[in-house]
């Protein structure tokens, strides 16, 4: 399969977290970052209208800050409507990697033929969207990407409850699966909280969420790094 892994940051987030992600990946598929100091508007010019219709918005939680993770989202939607992969991975920026893995990991536990997105679903909770599997064959994932960006460029997001990228997936991915009979693979537990960590990705990689991202890591990695040095947790 040709897998291709995306995410986004800027300087400063760079300098505060995402250098972590530079330095520590060690998966084999290449990644394509939008740099949002370098081209991302130029790939994406509709993500700077977004943000400038907006930006004066007032934000009362993250909740509902549309702006703040309008970025992301149209990174991924670019990339899959440009895209001639077989997959595309979606990865935080605040994502730290521990194990290599292959191609066939993917196979055997995130990719499914017959579903168009794989994604970590937490019950009556938005999903976790920090980790995001794009099955490119999927004959909907385009109209998927399409629909999904129309929401912000057309601020359509601000008449949902909540106003974040996680809450605005969600009500696309079960609109396609309501009115299209989509197919959608969930690999999370529906717990709430670190339902990566608990997840087949949480021995693989950390997703430092929160302040996690600002402190090196989550505390179960460091705690295993600790106690056990020959790494046998770590090995899958």
């Amino acid at each position: 399969m040709n897998i291709e892994v995306v995410t986004s940051w800027n300087k400063k987030l760079y300098e505060a977290y995402a250098h972590r992600f530079n330095e520590t990946y060690n998966w084999p598929f290449p990644v394509t970052v939008y740099n949002e100091d370098e081209d991302f508007f130029d790939k994406a010019p509709d993500c700077k209208k977004f943000v400038i219709r907006n930006q004066s918005r007032v934000v009362k939680n993250f909740l509902f800050d549309g702006v703040r993770f309008s970025y992301k989202v149209y990174a991924y939607t670019h990339a899959i409507i440009n895209s001639n992969a077989d997959g595309i991975i979606w990865l935080d920026a605040d994502s730290i990697f521990h194990v290599p893995i292959k191609e066939d990991f993917i196979i055997e536990n995130i990719h499914r033929d017959d579903c168009m997105v794989t994604y970590l679903g937490r019950g009556g909770m938005y999903s976790e969207c920090g980790f995001l599997y794009f099955n490119m064959k999927h004959p909907e994932i385009k109209n998927f990407a399409t629909v999904l960006k129309h929401m912000y460029d057309k601020d359509k997001i601000y008449e949902e409850i909540e106003y974040h990228d996680s809450y605005i997936f969600d009500v696309v991915r079960k609109q396609f699966e309501n009115e299209r009979n989509v197919k959608n693979h969930n690999i999370g537990d529906e717990g709430k909280a670190h339902v990566q960590y608990r997840s087949v990705l949480g021995k693989i990689y950390d997703h430092a969420k929160g302040n996690r991202k600002y402190e090196g890591g989550s505390g179960h990695w460091k705690k295993n790094k600790k106690e056990n040095n020959d790494k046998r947790l770590y090995r899958l």
